[in-house]
């Protein structure tokens, strides 16, 4: 298979790749500096440049099967500003599914379901920044006719591969505190060869 991995240098995305070049697939990270990523593998392509340069983002997505984006918001609007940029590569190029990772913060609210936890009193998080941005990342998968899957974590520490954690869709698991790195960029790899959450958020949490 072969596998564009956005936001490869990151904690959940450097997972990802680990995880793809394990079981052979044909990987293409997108990179501002590649001089992070300490890999060497037949099966690695490694393209420098910048996911809101449209013209980059459309020679990457070319014959990809599948688009994992790991991107983090870093405080700014990359994530948002590259996404529509994401979806058109990927439409003109004939590529359906796409899974990113968002964060907790965009599943409904529990108490207010009305409502998205960080718009909530479930939010504890004094800064919103990130949420929001992840929002409107939402707001554009759900107008696009792209199979998507966001995966949301809540609190992510390094921690360690478990493989024993709980995922329901579009809330996060009752009493769900935290989840590791590992066991987030594991679900969100399975989703690959799955069918069971096109075109929706999944919480995940122990």
């Amino acid at each position: 298979m072969n596998i564009l991995i956005l936001g490869a240098t990151g904690r959940v995305g450097k997972q990802l790749l680990n995880y793809a070049l394990q079981d052979k697939h044909n990987v293409t990270i997108l990179v501002r500096n590649p001089e992070k990523i300490q890999i060497e593998d037949a099966n690695l392509t490694v393209i420098k440049g910048n996911v809101l340069d449209s013209n980059i983002i459309g020679e990457v997505v070319k014959g990809q099967d599948v688009v994992i984006s790991a991107l983090n918001t870093d405080g700014v609007t990359t994530l948002s500003d590259s996404m529509p940029f994401i979806i058109r590569e990927m439409v003109a190029e004939g590529v359906k599914r796409i899974i990113t990772i968002g964060t907790g913060g965009i599943l409904q609210s529990r108490v207010e379901p009305h409502l998205l936890r960080y718009q909530s009193s479930e939010s504890k998080r004094k800064s919103t920044t990130a949420a929001e941005d992840h929002h409107k990342v939402f707001n554009i998968l759900e107008q696009s006719d792209i199979d998507w899957t966001i995966v949301c974590p809540t609190y992510l520490p390094d921690g360690e591969h478990l493989g024993n954690y709980r995922v329901e869709r579009n809330f996060l698991p009752d009493g769900g505190v935290e989840i590791s790195v590992y066991d987030t960029a594991e679900f969100a790899y399975k989703q690959i060869e799955s069918r069971d959450y096109i075109k929706t958020r999944v919480g995940i949490a122990y």
